[in-house]
């Protein structure tokens, strides 16, 4: 049955899902490749099967799956015509709520995906500055499905190259390395996300990575650009330009802000956001974001559920203090099993990451697939660590005792081979130019 839902998925959907992160590739063989539902931390596949989740929506799900506090107000948007012939009301109180929330928001424009956003952000500072060239930090891994980024990845089949190399890369926490791009061409705008997994470097004069980025775009008189996809309502609600207290130009907003009905912002500088605005005469327009769907009432009623949820619950605190709790117990499952050099947890507590290695001691994608099959086979699906408020010490000792099984497989595997241990292909990296 498994395989007959992959070949129905893969031969009605490219890619077999609507992000190539949910594609069958991504996935050891005795994952199941279709869901039935979600609820709080568990995902039900078509028999009712239960597993526990950590992919939560591609991170978008902070607060749990099907929380009936977001859905009611989702549900309320719905029956008042979710999407009208002028702006609604929720549109309007959701631009407020969002506005007030983050003190650099002068002006927002929703969107359903956080590609929209990102490539309107980088629309507007060419627009801004007149300028065509665009820095996006190549550590970070996703920006957008538009050209000007993946055009910068190995897949650049129908791209045409005059749009890739319009985009230059720098590496995070080296400002030589954008300094130099600085040196040699006029820059319209800098993109980023705050942090993945590194904090940003401070230097001796006290001042972080993200704030030195901010004095060059300054300086150059380029637009800073936070990706806030992942950090905003994760590490803090007002992003984590907040924790590292830098103010961007512009910043994108996603993921979290909706628990995972489609919803993206980009909010930012009035000067810079109203070029896409029509209520100055004269003026020459820039056609940033016009979508049907952009606004559609069931997603901003969620949003506004999401605010009043986070203030009336210590989400990310919950958040925080479960990845603390996660990551101290794996590390010492880990160092029981004297498997430090091969298995490693790491990153902010907010968003943990983990990689596996071989007997050589480098990055296995081999023993990643092997992980994640153990882990599905104790009913724990890790293709990544997402944590959200409907993790708790019930779902702790759950993961906790898959890991304990998993690890055991796992160091059985670096003794006699991996292959003999492996149930079906190996998992693949989503940015590879051929299949």
């Amino acid at each position: 049955m498994q395989n007959e839902y992959n070949e129905k998925l893969n031969r009605l959907i490219p890619g077999g899902a609507h992000t190539y992160s949910k594609g069958s590739d991504q996935f050891p063989s005795n994952c199941p490749p279709i869901f039935r539902r979600g609820r709080d931390a568990y995902l039900y596949d078509i028999n009712e099967t239960k597993y526990l989740d950590y992919g939560m929506g591609l991170r978008s799900v902070t607060i749990g799956y099907a929380n009936e506090e977001i859905n009611k107000g989702v549900i309320e948007q719905i029956e008042n015509g979710n999407n009208l012939t002028r702006p609604s009301l929720i549109e309007l109180e959701a631009a407020e709520t969002i506005t007030k929330l983050i003190p650099y928001a002068e002006m927002v424009k929703f969107a359903k995906n956080g590609s929209n956003v990102t490539t309107a952000s980088i629309k507007l500072a060419r627009a801004y500055t007149g300028r065509k060239y665009i820095a996006v930090c190549k550590n970070h891994p996703f920006f957008s499905f538009d050209d000007w980024f993946i055009g910068s990845t190995v897949i650049k089949k129908g791209i045409p190259e005059e749009i890739y190399k319009l985009t230059l890369t720098f590496t995070y926490n080296d400002l030589e390395s954008l300094d130099d791009i600085f040196s040699k061409y006029e820059i319209a705008c800098v993109i980023m996300e705050p942090t993945t997994t590194d904090p940003p470097k401070v230097y001796d004069d006290g001042k972080n990575f993200l704030q030195k980025v901010k004095e060059l775009c300054v300086k150059y008189g380029a637009i800073f650009i936070l990706d806030e996809m992942i950090t905003g309502f994760r590490f803090h609600m007002q992003g984590a330009s907040t924790m590292f207290n830098v103010v961007p130009d512009l910043a994108t907003f996603g993921k979290g802000i909706a628990n995972g009905f489609a919803l993206s912002a980009l909010v930012g500088r009035r000067d810079i956001m109203k070029c896409g605005g029509i209520d100055e005469n004269g003026m020459e327009r820039t056609f940033l974001l016009s979508t049907t769907h952009g606004a559609t009432m069931d997603a901003l009623g969620a949003f506004i559920g999401v605010v009043n949820f986070y203030n009336k619950f210590d989400v990310i605190g919950h958040i925080r203090q479960y990845g603390c709790d996660l990551i101290k117990r794996m590390k010492e499952i880990i160092n029981e099993f004297e498997l430090d050099d091969y298995f490693e947890i790491y990153g902010y507590e907010y968003n943990p990451y983990y990689i596996t290695r071989d007997n050589t001691k480098k990055p296995s994608l081999e023993f990643r697939t092997l992980f994640s099959q153990e882990m599905i086979k104790n009913k724990v699906i890790m293709p990544w660590i997402g944590l959200s408020y409907s993790h708790n010490s019930k779902e702790l000792d759950m993961t906790l005792g898959a890991f304990r099984k998993a690890l055991k497989v796992y160091n059985d595997a670096l003794k006699y081979g991996v292959d003999n241990y492996l149930n079906g292909n190996i998992i693949k990296p989503v940015f590879r130019q051929f299949n």
